[in-house]
């Protein structure tokens, strides 16, 4: 009972820094508030409920559906309405199929990285009009293996959520309140039908999070252990993701 009670006490804690984190960044760059991104998955609540206790009004929500699964969108509305959270829907897909129709065949993965960005390009849109910053909802799980999208979900102005394992912030979605429909159903960035991000991953949130922390405190595996090599090479190849931009130098 005491150790759930200090484990209690250790995310409430987290929520009352990431918030105020969220406001000094916020007001820091002089914006008038925040948009995020609800598309009814587990980190975009996280984000969204953390952004409405740090901002109150000063929130966008932008639900941005293209071709997307109406569970998704299903969710997202849940948590605007149950929190509060004033949201705007734009169907993204006319403009996303204009687009298909302008350019060459290109494969699943074009096609689903278009998608990301498109969405940030109306984020920024609105982030324009508003004076507000973006706020992406990415967590350390997807930044150190790369999953991600140069200049769509990893193009933002702040990550809340950047630190903390994908498994640390499902405990924070408890915390929060976030809906259990939504904390129990498959990680998916829905950027085709039956995308999953486990199975674009190869591993479990679980099995990565534990070889994130062995990789980050140099502790040694098995020599077959499938998981920490997968690991190692999803972080060696998406290098170049986390990197600066490299600018040639005379």
């Amino acid at each position: 009972m005491r150790l759930e009670k200090e484990s209690n006490q250790t995310r409430r804690s987290l929520v009352e820094d990431i918030t105020r984190w969220i406001g000094l960044q916020v007001s820091s760059a002089a914006a008038k508030g925040a948009v995020v991104g609800m598309s009814g998955g587990l980190d975009s609540s996280v984000t969204a409920l953390l952004c409405k206790r740090a901002l109150g009004d000063k929130l966008l929500g932008l639900i941005l559906p293209c071709h997307s699964h109406p569970l998704d969108q299903q969710h997202a509305d849940v948590v605007a309405h149950r929190f509060d959270i004033s949201a705007e829907r734009i169907d993204l897909g006319p403009v996303f199929d204009l687009m298909l129709s302008t350019l060459p065949a290109g494969g699943e993965l074009p096609v689903a990285n278009l998608k990301a960005r498109l969405r940030m390009m109306t984020l920024y849109y609105y982030s324009n009009r508003l004076d507000y910053l973006v706020v992406g909802s990415g967590n350390k799980s997807e930044l150190m293996t790369g999953y991600f999208t140069k200049h769509g979900d990893g193009g933002v102005d702040i990550l809340p959520l950047g630190r903390l394992l994908k498994t640390e912030v499902r405990e924070l979605a408890q915390e929060l309140g976030v809906p259990e429909e939504i904390r129990a159903k498959a990680p998916s960035a829905g950027l085709w039908s039956g995308q999953t991000d486990e199975g674009e991953l190869g591993i479990t949130y679980e099995e990565l999070d534990r070889a994130l922390q062995m990789v980050e405190s140099g502790e040694k595996g098995e020599p077959d252990d499938e998981s920490l090599s997968r690991v190692r090479e999803l972080i060696e190849q998406s290098q170049h993701k986390r990197a600066p931009m490299p600018i040639y130098e005379p």
